[in-house]
């Protein structure tokens, strides 16, 4: 895309486990202030996506960058820029919403007044401010996420990287999820973004990738992907690139 700053560049990466390629030989671009999505069965090479980018994991051949830097020589940097939200929640249940927060800021390594300024912020964020004193044990499994999403934000990353933030969620609670990962686009963060739920992909992300057997079968927006393979949403397409079999996961 003409005019647009990558902030993400993948450069034919390639990972292995033993004979089994997760991830082969990917190319393609993220760019700022873009959320974008990967959308794809179980083991399409997702989750091995995320953990590469993460630097939870190197890869066997290629690279990421990230602002320039690699993620396998300079993991350390990368780190600083970045906000995962894994799947599992990271969350103390005993203490409060608010006291997760101000713990997690410390490892950041905010304080004082910054670290005020961000907690409250992030707190509007997700729409958990009449809950914060309130211990996390007590509350919702929605609640929980958009807790985590905000520990996320607390260092202001410039890439945030979202590995289904929505699974499990009540109605009330995706859709605060959803609000959220839109605001914080606006607010000058690019987010990549992996969900089973396909209609949250069509009318949240800027491009998809489409991810099967370890490689992308398809990237644009979601306008550019119905013009291309004449469908009229995702799910057909999905039916059509992937075994029957493959896509009855998805919702």
């Amino acid at each position: 895309m003409m005019g647009k700053a990558c902030i993400v560049e993948v450069r034919d990466l390639t990972k292995k486990f033993g004979r089994l390629t997760a991830l082969d030989k990917l190319d393609f671009d993220i760019f700022d202030k873009e959320i974008f999505g990967l959308l794809g069965p179980n083991g399409a090479g997702k989750s091995t996506f995320i953990a590469v980018l993460t630097t939870l994991c190197k890869p066997t051949a290629g690279d990421i960058l990230v602002k320039g830097l690699s993620v396998t020589r300079q993991a350390a940097k990368i780190k600083k820029s970045i906000g995962f939200v894994p799947q599992d929640i990271a969350l103390y249940p005993m203490l409060s919403g608010l006291d997760n927060l101000k713990f997690w800021a410390g490892i950041y390594g905010l304080t004082g007044g910054e670290r005020k300024k961000r907690i409250n912020e992030v707190l509007e964020i997700v729409r958990l401010e009449d809950r914060a004193k309130d211990r996390v044990e007590t509350y919702s499994g929605g609640m929980k996420r958009r807790l985590n999403i905000a520990v996320s934000l607390l260092h202001q990353p410039e890439l945030l990287i979202m590995d289904e933030p929505t699974v499990g969620v009540d109605i009330q609670s995706r859709k605060y999820i959803l609000d959220a990962v839109k605001d914080i686009r606006d607010k000058g963060s690019t987010v990549v973004f992996t969900s089973h739920y396909i209609d949250e992909m069509e009318s949240l992300c800027d491009r998809i990738a489409i991810i099967n057997k370890g490689k992308i079968s398809s990237i644009g927006t979601v306008e550019e992907l119905l013009h291309n393979y004449d469908k009229n949403n995702l799910e057909e397409i999905l039916l059509g690139l992937f075994d029957e079999g493959k896509t009855e996961i998805f919702h």
